[in-house]
C-alpha cells in the first residue's frame, strides 16, 4: 500500500516549492535531488543517504532506547568476584565504539563536505546508543544475569549496525577518493570505519564465548577460611516466581519472563507442579471465582456488579504460594442456585475483556490481507525492468512491516484470548464442584456419577472452547468477503467459477460434519458404555477369576469395541474425505479461475497468477474451518445447557429440612414426629424411573416416630433391606422429608458418620483420620486403640503414614469398616450414626469396638447403631425393630429380642474373654493380606510414574507395526507424490507465465500497460476498475492460441494428477490408524484380562482404566488426527523450501543461520511444553479423581459439615493444573513468536534479494512470485511443525503407556490339561501336603507348611484370626496366588497340573465382598447363559430373595450400578444363588452372611445344607454358631493348622482355641 501512496506524492510534485514539507528537510539534509529526496540506490550501491538514516540512525536509536530498558534493573549485591571475562570484553569494546565514533564526528567537522549534518547526525546517534550500551553492559552484570550471556536483545541490537558498517566501507572502497594517500582527512574516514569492525568483532566473539567458569559458583569470604559464605544463585527458583506480573513491556512481547523456565526444563528439572510459576494474581482461581460469584449474584439479582477495586480482592496471602491455606477468610459458600442463565453470567464476567480483543482480531484480519496485495506490487516491480529501485524496496519494506505488525498482534491476541478461557475454566469447575456439594440428595439422584464426572471434564471443556472459537466465528466470513473482492480486482469476473465449487462444497461440507457429529457421539456413546463395562471388570475381577468368566467378558468387550470401531471407521472415512476435499480446493479453484480468465481472452501475468495463489489460500482456510468453528459452538450450547441443567437442581435446604423449634425438655437429642422420607424428591421426574436404578421399587419410610435423648445408645435392628441405613439418612438429611417433623439438638456441629459402605479417601491412614482436624496425640491414640487399628498400623510398612489406595483398595473390609469408625470418632461430635461398623469384623474384634469404643470412649454421646449383631443389643438404652421402612417397635433389649430371634443370652463370666494374641496382628482382605499393596518400594501404589524425557524409537516402531508395514510405507508414497504434484503444478505455472512473457512481449501493445501496472492503483483510483477489463481484451486474438491450450492442458492434468494422490493418501491413511487401533486395543485387552490377581491388588484401577478410556480414545482419533497434520505439513515445508532454493539460490544465504535458529529454538521449546503437558495431565487426574471421590462420599463429608474444607482442596488442585496449563499456553506463544520472527525475516529475505536481482537483471519474475506465495505461509508451516510434532509426541504416549501393558504384565499361566476327565472332580476329596504360600518376597508366610484332608461331601467351617490365613486357603486352591512349596490335591489330582480354567470352572466360591455387575438379575446369576430361568427362579427363593425380585419386576430387573438397588444383604445372597447354580462338588464359603440378620441366615444355613449335603463345603466364619453343625472345624493359627477336629471334640478340651472362642460367645 506503502507503493501506491508513494507513487501519488510523486506525482505531485508540481507544488513542491511552495512549501517545506518532510521531502525538503530530507533532501536539505542528505543534499539530494528534491525530486528523488531519499533515493535507495546510487551509482550502482546503496545512497549514502538510506544507509546513515535508515542503517545506520535508526537501528541505533533502536538500540540506545532498548539498552535503556535494562538500567533500572534489580542488582545483587552479593557478588565479591570480578564478572565473568566475556562481560567485561563487551564493555570495553562497547566504550571503543563510542570513542570510535566521536573521532569520526571530528574528522567529519573537519572535512565539511555537502552531507556533513548527515553524518553529524548518523554519528552522534551512535554514540549515544553505544554510551548507553555501555552503562546497561555495567548495570546487567550485577544482576542475576552475570552468569548468562544476558538477554539475547542485546545481541539483536548490536546487530542490526552491522549492515551500516559494511556499506559503508563498500562506498568508501568504490569511491577511489578514500584510498588516495593525498587526502589524509578521508584516508583517516577510511581508517576509523574499519577500525569499527574491531569492536563488533569482538563484542560478537564475547557473545558467543562468555567464558563463564564455574569456579566462581561459590564465593569465600576470604582465602584462608576456604568456606563459601553464599553460594551464588543462577537464577531464583522458579517454584517462589510469579509468572508474568511485574514483566517488562519487552519481556512480555518476546514472553522473556519464561527463559528461566526453559533453562531449568533444558536441564531436566521440571519434575513437579511446585516447580511451575504461580499464577498471574488476576488468574488465581480464588480471586477468579470470588468475581465470578459476584456476577452470579449481580445476575440473580440483577444489579451490576461493583465495579470498584473489591472485584479482584486483595492478593493472595503468602501461605498460599507456600500451599497451606487459611480457611479464615473463607465466606459462605454461594448458593449456585435459581433461574440464573449459565451464559448471562459468564457474559457478564469475562464479556467486556473479550469484546475488546474482538477489536484487535479485526486489526489482525485487515493486516493480513498487506501480504498478497504487496506481493502483487512486488511482482508487477519485477517485470517492469525500468522500474526505480526505490518502488521495490519500499514493496520490501512493506512486507516486512505488515508481517512484523500482523505476527505481534496475532500472538497478543491468542494469548490474551487463552487467558480469559482459563479464567472461565477455573470459575466453571469449581462452580460445579461446590455445586454438587449443595444439591439434594434426590435431585441429585438424577444423574449418575459418570455424567457428573463428564460435566466436569468433557463439558466443561467444551465450553471453553467456545471462547476459542467465538471470534472465528465473525472473522471468517470478514476475510472471506474481502477476499473475494481482491480477488475480483485481481481477475474480474474469473473468480466466479471457482467461487462456485467452493459454494458448492458448503453444503457438502455441512453435510461431512453433521455425519462425522452424529457418529463421533454414536462412538463416545460406545466407548462410555466400553468404559463403564471395564469399570465394573475391573472392579469385580475377582469374582470374574474365580468363577472363570474371562472369555464371556472379553467377548462382551469385544462387542462393544466392535461397535465403537464401526463409527471410529465412519469417522475416519468421513474425514479422509473433508481432506481430500480440502486439499484439492485450491488446486481445483485456481485451474478453473485461470481457465476462466484466458478463456475470457484475458493475458495472465505474474502478478496476477501469484497474488491469486495467495487469496485462493486465503480464501480456503476460512471455508474449510467454519463448519468446524460452527461445530465447537454448537457443542459448547449442548454442553452449557447440561451443566445448566446441574444448576437448576434444588439444593439441599436444611434449614426448611430441620425443625427449629426445640422440644420442651433440653435432653432431647433426636426427634422424630410422623415423618414421611423418601429417596425421591418431591419434584424428581416419575418417567424413565427404571433405568435410573434406585428408584424402581426404592423404599419409603413411613410414619416414623422415634425419641433419643442426649447420650443413650440406640441400637437399631431388622432383617435385611428394611430401612436402617435409610433412617440414618433421613437424620442427617440426606432424604427428602415429605411430611411429619424431624429435630436433631445442634445439627450445625455435624454428626459423626459411619457409613455402612466405609468411604476411605485415597490418602495417608493418619490423614484419613484426621478428617482435616488438628493432630491431638493423646486423643489420636486413643481413637487407634479403641478402633483396633494398633495390630493393623504395626503391619502396614509405613503404619499410620501409609497411602490407602482410592477407595481403600489396599485395605480388607474390616480395616475399611474400622478405619472409617476412627474417622467419626476422631470427628468428636455430639450424636454418631453408625452404619453396622461391626459386620465385617470377628467377634472378638466386635466385642473390643463395642466395649472400648461405643460405649467407653464415645460415653455420654448420642449413638445410633444399626447392627445384625444381636448379642451386643443387651447394652443398648433403647432399641428400635424396623421393618418394610417403618419402626415397628421401641423398647428395651428384653422387650424387643423376643420379637427378633431367641438369642442365647450372654454370660457375664468376663474370666474366659478372649486374650488378644498378640502374635497374630495381620488383618485378612477378602483373600490377601493388606499388605499386598504397599511394596517395600514407597512408590509402588503412589503417584503413577510420569514418563521422562523423549519418546524412543521403540514406540514409533510399535506404532509403525500396528499399521502394518506396507500400509505405512505406502502411506508415505502417496503422501510425497501428492506433495511433488502440487509443487509441480505451480511449478508449471510460473514457467507458463515466463514463457508468456518472452514471446507475448512482441504482440503486447501499449494498451495494456495500464491493466499491469501495480494493482494498488486499481483499489485506489476510481477509473482502474472500469478500464481494466476492455483495455485488456483487445490484445489477444479471438481464437485461443495453440501454445495457451498446451499449457493449460498439462497444468489440468497434473492438477488432476495431485486429487487422485491426495484422495489416495486420505483414505490409505484413514484405514491404517483403524488396523492400528484395532490391535491395539485387543492387544490390550487380552494382556489385562490375563494379569495375575497382584497385579490387580497392587495398581489402582484408576491407573488401569486410563489405559482403556483415555489412552485408547487418544490412539483411536487423536493421535490420528494430530499425526495426519503433521505428515501434511512436514511434506509441504519440504516441497517449499526446495521451490524456494530453486528459484532463488541466494536464499540459502539468510536460510542457513535462521535453520540453525530454528533448531535451536525447537529444542529449548520442546525439552519444557513436553513437560508442562505431562505435568498438565499429571494434575489433572487428582482434580477429577478428588471430584469422584468427594461424589462417592457426599453423605460422610456433608454429614460432618467439612464441605468448605473440600471446596478448598478443589481450589488447590485445580490452582496446580491451570499454573501447568497457563504456562504450557504462554510456551506455546514463546515459540510462535520466535517462528514468526523467522517467517518475517524470511518473507523480508527474499524480498530484498529479489529486489537486489532485479537491479542486476537475473531473475524469473515468476518464480520469484511463487517462492514469495509459499513464503508467506512459511510462519503457519514452521510453527505447525512443532506444535504438531510436540503433540504427536504427547499422543504417543499413549501408545507408550499401552504397550506398557500389552508387553510387560505377568500373566497367569494359560495351558490345558487334555488328559483331564471330563467328569473331575468327582467326589470333592481334597488334601493339602505341607503347603507353604507368600505373596510376595520378604512377606511373611501366609500359609506355613499346611496340612490336612477333607473327606468327600464333609462340611468342614474354618475359624481364626483376622490374619491367620483362613482366604489365603481359598486362593491357594483356586491358585490365584501359587504356592511356594507343597501341592494341593483334589480327587488325588495334583491341582497345578491342571488348567486354571478347567479348575477354576469345576469349584464355586461365594467371596466376602458381594459383587453385582449392572446388568438384569439373569445376567447376573448366570452371565453365560447356561440355565433355565425356572432353575434361576427357585435358586432366587431358596435365598430368600424372590420377594424383592418380584417386587423389583422379574428376572430382568436392572440391579443398578454395582446392584446399588440391593441392599449389601440382598447381594450376599445373590451372590450364594450364583453358587448354587453351579453343580460343583466342592463349594467355598466366605464370611457369606456377615451383613444378613440371623434370622435370614439361619434359613441360609439351611439351605445350604440341603441343597450341598452330598458335596463339600468348606466355611470361613466370624460367627461361630454358623459353623457349630459342621462336620469338622479348621482353626487356622499364623498360617499353620491349630486344631482340626469335630466342634464337640474341640470343645471338650480346655486348651483348645476354639473352646475360648467358644466361650467368649458363651454357648
Amino acid at each position: 500500500m506503502t507503493a501506491g501512496i508513494f507513487q501519488n506524492d510523486s506525482s505531485q510534485t508540481g507544488g513542491v516549492m511552495r512549501y517545506f514539507g518532510p521531502a525538503e528537510l530530507v533532501a536539505g539534509l542528505c543534499h539530494t535531488d528534491e525530486q528523488d529526496p531519499f533515493p535507495v540506490w546510487q551509482d550502482g550501491h546503496i545512497s549514502p543517504c538510506f544507509n546513515q538514516l535508515v542503517l545506520g540512525a535508526l537501528p541505533h536509536a533502536g538500540m540506545a532506547i532498548f539498552s535503556a530498558c535494562y538500567l533500572g534493573m534489580a542488582r545483587c549485591s552479593i557478588f565479591q568476584t570480578s564478572p565473568p571475562f566475556g562481560w567485561r570484553l563487551r564493555l570495553v569494546s562497547a566504550l571503543l565504539a563510542a570513542l570510535l565514533f566521536t573521532a569520526d564526528v571530528i574528522v567529519v567537522s573537519l572535512l565539511q563536505q555537502a552531507d556533513v549534518y548527515l553524518d553529524v547526525f548518523a554519528d552522534g546517534c551512535a554514540i549515544l546508543a553505544w554510551l548507553v550500551h555501555f552503562s546497561a553492559i555495567t548495570v546487567l552484570q550485577r544482576t542475576a544475569f552475570r552468569r548468562t550471556r544476558g538477554p539475547p536483545l542485546l545481541l539483536l541490537l548490536v546487530l542490526l549496525s552491522v549492515p551500516n558498517v559494511v556499506i559503508t566501507l563498500m562506498i568508501y572502497c568504490d569511491s577511489q577518493e578514500y584510498l588516495h594517500l593525498t587526502q589524509p582527512l578521508k584516508v583517516a574516514r577510511f581508517v576509523l570505519a574499519s577500525a569499527r569492525t574491531v569492536p563488533l568483532l569482538v563484542y560478537l566473539l564475547a557473545f558467543a564465548f562468555p567464558c563463564i567458569s564455574d569456579a566462581g559458583y561459590t564465593l569465600y569470604i576470604n582465602a584462608v577460611d576456604g568456606s563459601p559464605l553464599i553460594s551464588e544463585i543462577t537464577e531464583p527458583d522458579t517454584g517462589e516466581m510469579v509468572a508474568e506480573d511485574g514483566s517488562s513491556c519487552v519481556s512480555r512481547l518476546f514472553y522473556l519472563w519464561l527463559n528461566p523456565l526453559f533453562r531449568r526444563g533444558q536441564r531436566g528439572e521440571l519434575d513437579r507442579p511446585a516447580d511451575l510459576y504461580h499464577l498471574p494474581r488476576k488468574l488465581r482461581t480464588n480471586v477468579v471465582c470470588r468475581y465470578f460469584n459476584q456476577c452470579w449474584e449481580a445476575c440473580r439479582r440483577g444489579v451490576a456488579v461493583s465495579d470498584g477495586q473489591d472485584q479482584w480482592p486483595s492478593p493472595v496471602s503468602r501461605n498460599l504460594l507456600g500451599g497451606t491455606w487459611s480457611s479464615h477468610h473463607q465466606e459462605e459458600p454461594l448458593e449456585l442456585e435459581g433461574d440464573v442463565g449459565l451464559l448471562r453470567v459468564l457474559h457478564k464476567a469475562f464479556g467486556l475483556r473479550f469484546y475488546i480483543l474482538g477489536v484487535l482480531k479485526v486489526l489482525v484480519n485487515v493486516l493480513s490481507f498487506a501480504g498478497p496485495l504487496l506481493l502483487s506490487s512486488l511482482v508487477n516491480f519485477m517485470e517492469d525492468e525500468g522500474a526505480p529501485v526505490s518502488t521495490g524496496a519500499y514493496c520490501a519494506l512493506g512486507l516486512f512491516a505488515t508481517s512484523l505488525l500482523t505476527s505481534v498482534l496475532q500472538n497478543i491476541f491468542v494469548f490474551e484470548v487463552s487467558k480469559v478461557a482459563l479464567a472461565a475454566r477455573a470459575a466453571l469447575v469449581s462452580s460445579i464442584y461446590s455445586k454438587a456439594l449443595q444439591v439434594s440428595g434426590s435431585s441429585l439422584a438424577s444423574f449418575t456419577l459418570g455424567e457428573l464426572v463428564n460435566l466436569m471434564t468433557t463439558d466443561s471443556d467444551r465450553v471453553v472452547n467456545f471462547f476459542r472459537s467465538f471470534h472465528e466465528l465473525w472473522s471468517m466470513p470478514f476475510q472471506f468477503c474481502i477476499t473475494l473482492y481482491l480477488l475480483y480486482l485481481q481477475v474480474g469476473v474469473a473468480f466466479l467459477g471457482g467461487l462456485g465449487v467452493a459454494l458448492l462444497l458448503l453444503p457438502f461440507n455441512r453435510f461431512l460434519a453433521i455425519r462425522i457429529l452424529s457418529n463421533s457421539k454414536g462412538m463416545l456413546r460406545c466407548k462410555d458404555d466400553r468404559v463403564k463395562l471395564m469399570t465394573e471388570i475391573l472392579f469385580g475381577i475377582r469374582v470374574i477369576k474365580f468363577y472363570n468368566w474371562e472369555p464371556h467378558f472379553t467377548q462382551k468387550v469385544t462387542d462393544s469395541r466392535k461397535q465403537e470401531l464401526s463409527h471410529l471407521k465412519a469417522i475416519k472415512y468421513l474425514d479422509a474425505l473433508c481432506v481430500y476435499t480440502w486439499a484439492a480446493l485450491p488446486v481445483v479453484i485456481s485451474i478453473l479461475t485461470f481457465v476462466t480468465y484466458v478463456l475470457l481472452g484475458h493475458q495472465l501475468t505474474a502478478a496476477k497468477v501469484f497474488t491469486t495463489l495467495a487469496l485462493v489460500g486465503m480464501l480456503v482456510v476460512p471455508l474449510n474451518a467454519f463448519p468446524w468453528v460452527l461445530n465447537g459452538i454448537l457443542e459448547a450450547k449442548v454442553s452449557l445447557d447440561r451443566i445448566q441443567r446441574f444448576f437448576k437442581l434444588t439444593n439441599q435446604d436444611l434449614q426448611a429440612y430441620y425443625a427449629l423449634v426445640s422440644p420442651e425438655d433440653s435432653q432431647t437429642s433426636v426427634l422424630l414426629n410422623q415423618g414421611t422420607f423418601s429417596w425421591q424428591g418431591p419434584d424428581s421426574p416419575k418417567e424413565g424411573e427404571t433405568e435410573r436404578g434406585a428408584a424402581k421399587g426404592s423404599l419409603l419410610l413411613h410414619s416414623l416416630n422415634l425419641h433419643i435423648t442426649k447420650g443413650s445408645l440406640v441400637v437399631v435392628v431388622g432383617k435385611v433391606g428394611c430401612g436402617k441405613s435409610s433412617l440414618l439418612a433421613a437424620v442427617t438429611g440426606e432424604l427428602s422429608r415429605l411430611s411429619g417433623v424431624v429435630y436433631v439438638a445442634d445439627r450445625e456441629v455435624g454428626f459423626g458418620l459411619a457409613a455402612q459402605e466405609p468411604w476411605i479417601q485415597h490418602a495417608s491412614v493418619r490423614d484419613n483420620i484426621l478428617f482435616g482436624k488438628a493432630y491431638d496425640h493423646t486423643f489420636y491414640q486413643a481413637v487407634i486403640e479403641a478402633c483396633a487399628l494398633s495390630d493393623d498400623l504395626n503391619v502396614l510398612p509405613k503404619g499410620d503414614k501409609t497411602e490407602v489406595g482410592e477407595n481403600g483398595v489396599t485395605l480388607s473390609g474390616g480395616q475399611k469398616a474400622r478405619l472409617a469408625l476412627a474417622r467419626a470418632v476422631y470427628m468428636d461430635k455430639d450424636i454418631y450414626l453408625l452404619d453396622d461398623p461391626l459386620a465385617a469384623v470377628d467377634t472378638d474384634v466386635a466385642e473390643h469396638l463395642m466395649k472400648k469404643c461405643i460405649t467407653e470412649l464415645l460415653k455420654g454421646k448420642t449413638r445410633i447403631l444399626c447392627t445384625h449383631r444381636l448379642e451386643f443389643v443387651y447394652k443398648a438404652d433403647l432399641v428400635v425393630l424396623m421393618d418394610n421402612g417403618t419402626i415397628v417397635r421401641t423398647g428395651t433389649a428384653a422387650e424387643i429380642l423376643p420379637l427378633v430371634e431367641a438369642v442365647p443370652k450372654k454370660q457375664k463370666n468376663d474370666h474366659n474373654m478372649k486374650e488378644k494374641d498378640s502374635a497374630e496382628q495381620e488383618e485378612e482382605d477378602p483373600g490377601l493380606p493388606p499388605d499386598l499393596c504397599v511394596d517395600d518400594d514407597p512408590d509402588q501404589s503412589g503417584a503413577e510414574q510420569k514418563q521422562a524425557g523423549g519418546l524412543s524409537w521403540r514406540v514409533y516402531q510399535t506404532y509403525w507395526a500396528a499399521v502394518g508395514g506396507v500400509l505405512a510405507a505406502s502411506i508415505l508414497m502417496s503422501l510425497l507424490l501428492m506433495q511433488a504434484s502440487r509443487n509441480v503444478s505451480d511449478w508449471w505455472l510460473s514457467h507458463w507465465i515466463s514463457e508468456l512473457k518472452n514471446n507475448g512481449s512482441s504482440r503486447t501493445n501499449g494498451s495494456t500497460s495500464a491493466a499491469f501496472s501495480s494493482p494498488h492503483l486499481l483499489l485506489f483510483s476510481p477509473g482502474g476498475l472500469m478500464s481494466f477489463p476492455s483495455s485488456s481484451v483487445q490484445t489477444f486474438p479471438s481464437n485461443m492460441s495453440s501454445d495457451v491450450q498446451f499449457y493449460l492442458t498439462v497444468y489440468t492434468s497434473i492438477a488432476v494428477a495431485n486429487t487422485v494422490f491426495t484422495a489416495l493418501r486420505a483414505f490409505l491413511f484413514a484405514y491404517g490408524v483403524v488396523c492400528a487401533a484395532t490391535f491395539i486395543h485387543k492387544r490390550l485387552l487380552d494382556r489385562v484380562l490375563k494379569a495375575t490377581m497382584t497385579f490387580f491388588d497392587t495398581t489402582p484401577m484408576g491407573r488401569v482404566l486410563n489405559r482403556f478410556s483415555s489412552d485408547v480414545y487418544n490412539v483411536d482419533d487423536k493421535l490420528p488426527f494430530i499425526l495426519n497434520i503433521l505428515l501434511a505439513t512436514a511434506f509441504n515445508l519440504l516441497g517449499m523450501l526446495v521451490i524456494i532454493s530453486y528459484s532463488l539460490p541466494w536464499v540459502l544465504v539468510p536460510l542457513l543461520p535462521l535453520a540453525l535458529f530454528y533448531y535451536r529454538t525447537q529444542r529449548f521449546y520442546r525439552h519444557t511444553s513436553r513437560e508442562l503437558k505431562r505435568l498438565y495431565s499429571l494434575t489433572l487426574s487428582p482434580v477429577y479423581s478428588h471430584f469422584s471421590e468427594t461424589l462417592t462420599g457426599l453423605g460422610t463429608i456433608r454429614a460432618s459439615g467439612s464441605s468448605a474444607r473440600f471446596v478448598e482442596e478443589n481450589a488447590r488442585r485445580l490452582e496446580q493444573n491451570q499454573r501447568c496449563l497457563f504456562l504450557s499456553n504462554a510456551a506455546t506463544q514463546w515459540l510462535d513468536i520466535r517462528l514468526q520472527l523467522i517467517g518475517v525475516s524470511v518473507v523480508t529475505g527474499l524480498g530484498v534479494i529479489a529486489v537486489v536481482q532485479h537491479q542486476y537483471n537475473s531473475v524469473d519474475p515468476g518464480l520469484v512470485g511463487l517462492s514469495l506465495s509459499y513464503a508467506l505461509s512459511i510462519t503457519m508451516l514452521l510453527s505447525g511443525l512443532i506444535s504438531n510434532f510436540t503433540e504427536t509426541e504427547m499422543q504417543l504416549v499413549s501408545v507408550e503407556r499401552t504397550e506398557e501393558y500389552s508387553t510387560g504384565l505377568p500373566i497367569e499361566p494359560q495351558q490345558l490339561n487334555t488328559q483331564l476327565p471330563p467328569a473331575w472332580p468327582d467326589q470333592g476329596w481334597l488334601e493339602f501336603r505341607a503347603v507353604v504360600l507368600t505373596y510376595r518376597d520378604g512377606l511373611p508366610n501366609a500359609l506355613d507348611g499346611v496340612s490336612m484332608v477333607v473327606r468327600p461331601g464333609e462340611k468342614v467351617g474354618i475359624v481364626g484370626r483376622t490374619g491367620s490365613g483362613k482366604s489365603t486357603l481359598f486362593l491357594a486352591l483356586f491358585r490365584m496366588v501359587e504356592l511356594n512349596q507343597g501341592q494341593i490335591l483334589l480327587d488325588g489330582l495334583d491341582i497345578s497340573t491342571v488348567g486354571l480354567a478347567q479348575l477354576r470352572s469345576s469349584l464355586a466360591i461365594i467371596p466376602q465382598d458381594p459383587f453385582l455387575f449392572s446388568g438384569t438379575i439373569r445376567e447376573n446369576l448366570d452371565p453365560c447363559g447356561r440355565n433355565p430361568d425356572q432353575q434361576l427362579l427357585d435358586v432366587l427363593d431358596q435365598c430368600h430373595l424372590s420377594s424383592v425380585v418380584d417386587r423389583m419386576g422379574g428376572l430382568d430387573a436392572e440391579v443398578g450400578e454395582r446392584g446399588k438397588c440391593f441392599s449389601v444383604g440382598q447381594r450376599q445372597l445373590l451372590c450364594l444363588a450364583r453358587a448354587l447354580l453351579t453343580q460343583a462338588k466342592l463349594l467355598c464359603i466366605d464370611e457369606a452372611t456377615a451383613s444378613v440378620d440371623q434370622k435370614t441366615d439361619k434359613l441360609l444355613q439351611q439351605t445350604i445344607r440341603e441343597k450341598f449335603h452330598d458335596k463339600t463345603v468348606l466355611t470361613i466364619a466370624h460367627r461361630i454358631n454358623t459353623i457349630m453343625d459342621c462336620d469338622r472345624v479348621l482353626v487356622m493359627h499364623a498360617g499353620k493348622v491349630a486344631e482340626f477336629d469335630t466342634p464337640a471334640a474341640l470343645c471338650q478340651t480346655d486348651q483348645s482355641i476354639f473352646h475360648r472362642l467358644v466361650g467368649s460367645r458363651g454357648e
